[in-house]
């Protein structure tokens, strides 16, 4: 959407508000989706879920893509948030359910680190397609996502559906089945499997293939009820903790930089459509190996040291990006050093967020809640995150306009140095099976109570 709307602006002749409900109305949308996502995928199945979630961003792209006027485009973009808001938080549940703990901090960051390298491509291609006819380019651009999207119906056909969703639908023997595919060893799938039954309530010697279940735990009801009225005090741990991070990921200011970049590039005194789609290119380049590399990272130096050293990270090069871009705004010469200073720090700053806070926060929520409130539980943080994201995306231009842009660099800057002291109170979860992270909350953080437990 970053390179679209300098086209859809030209060619529509929209304002600024306008621009900012387009790109912003996606997340007002993915909030509904978040919302029933994990109740629907606790009746569906993860799986499902997620083909759904295709179907629906299918369509959404599909009909942006078409784009005769800006109503049309608000209500494609309208449906690809619903769709957002099932994926966002269907993606990182099935691939936490499905993972073996020695690799789950990997694969659970492969839906981060695949949106990134889309981002990467969304980036190149609307470089090239720039080039194409006004009416056509940014057309295309908005049309392409619907080809991963079917391929990912069409792929998700033939996959397992997750163990501890079959476990907790009674049916046993198919989550074995699935346990020995993705397990190291016959010993860790059996051992797993008894975790996931003690989990869900059952007699960990129960050999049956088929178990009856109550229809409570089957749909997931009465998961919300536990979160929020009168939880334990490791449940109000683990929320606390899973929504910090949801909400700081977005009000850092990092999806407002990106989806803005070319109004920033712009502003630091970028000249030229051509130019400023190539500095966004660079941009994706960057987030992309960098949240790539994070994934390698999570299994062995941990979720709680790359939350910090992305929160550091983050806090200097935003204070250097509102320092040269105050430089800029001030002078009434052109500051071409100041100008690439501000480039090579929105690099550094995407570099550290995609090694960080960016992935991280969707493995750390995705596995610390208890098997029997993760689905509603996921549900709920992506929800605050869809929120706190479209206060940031539906605001950056107003906000900027209002305090400056170097302003609104220092202001995310303090917001930043207040992520790095939450990340600082977090328990570490590496290599821990799911079914110890309410035990972990419980002895050794104090995160939403009186005490402080730092966790190192």
């Amino acid at each position: 959407m970053a390179g679209a709307v300098l086209f859809i602006k030209e060619e529509l002749v929209i304002s600024d508000i306008q621009v900012e409900l387009l790109v912003g109305i996606l997340n007002v949308f993915a909030l509904p989706g978040c919302m029933v996502a994990g109740r629907t995928s606790d009746y569906l199945g993860r799986r499902y879920t997620i083909i759904l979630a295709s179907v629906i961003f299918l369509s959404g792209s599909i009909l942006m893509g078409y784009g005769p006027s800006y109503l049309i485009l608000i209500i494609g973009r309208s449906i690809v948030g619903f769709g957002v808001g099932f994926a966002s938080m269907i993606a990182p549940l099935y691939s936490a359910e499905i993972s073996s703990p020695s690799y789950r901090g990997f694969l659970t960051s492969l839906p981060d680190v695949s949106f990134n390298f889309g981002l990467f491509f969304g980036y190149v291609s609307n470089y090239f397609l720039g080039k194409l006819t006004l009416k056509l380019g940014w057309r295309i651009m908005l049309a392409l996502p619907a080809i991963p999207s079917l391929v990912l119906v069409i792929l998700m056909l033939k996959l397992a559906e997750s163990p501890r969703w079959l476990v907790m639908q009674g049916c046993v023997g198919e989550a074995r089945k699935v346990l020995l595919l993705v397990s190291n060893t016959k010993e860790e799938a059996e051992q797993r499997l008894k975790e996931i039954k003690k989990a869900a309530g059952m007699d960990e010697k129960c050999t049956q293939d088929i178990v009856e279940v109550p229809k409570k735990s089957r749909s997931g009801a009465g998961a919300l009820k536990e979160l929020f009225w009168k939880p334990s005090a490791a449940v109000r741990r683990i929320l606390t903790a899973a929504i910090g991070v949801h909400v700081f990921q977005q009000i850092c200011g990092v999806e407002g930089i990106l989806l803005y970049s070319p109004n920033v590039f712009e502003r630091a005194g970028m000249i030229g459509k051509s130019n400023l789609l190539l500095a966004t290119v660079g941009m994706g380049i960057i987030q992309a190996l960098f949240t790539f590399l994070s994934a390698f990272l999570l299994d062995r130096v941990g979720r709680r040291i790359l939350l910090l050293i992305s929160g550091g990270g983050a806090v200097v090069t935003l204070l250097g990006m509102g320092v040269c871009m105050a430089m800029v705004e001030h002078s009434k010469e052109k500051q071409s050093w100041a100008v690439s200073y501000i480039i090579v720090f929105i690099y550094i700053f995407v570099a550290f967020v995609g090694i960080g806070i960016g992935p991280v926060t969707w493995v750390y929520s995705s596995e610390i809640f208890p098997l029997r409130l993760r689905a509603q539980g996921l549900g709920v943080c992506v929800t605050v995150n869809r929120i706190s994201n479209v206060l940031v995306v539906s605001s950056f231009i107003s906000v900027y306009k209002k305090i400056t842009m170097s302003g609104s660099f220092f202001m995310y800057t303090g917001i930043t140095a207040l992520a790095f002291w939450f990340f600082f109170t977090l328990p570490e979860t590496k290599g821990r099976s799911l079914e110890d992270m309410e035990t972990i909350f419980q002895k050794n953080s104090k995160i939403g109570d009186t005490e402080l437990t730092v966790h190192i």
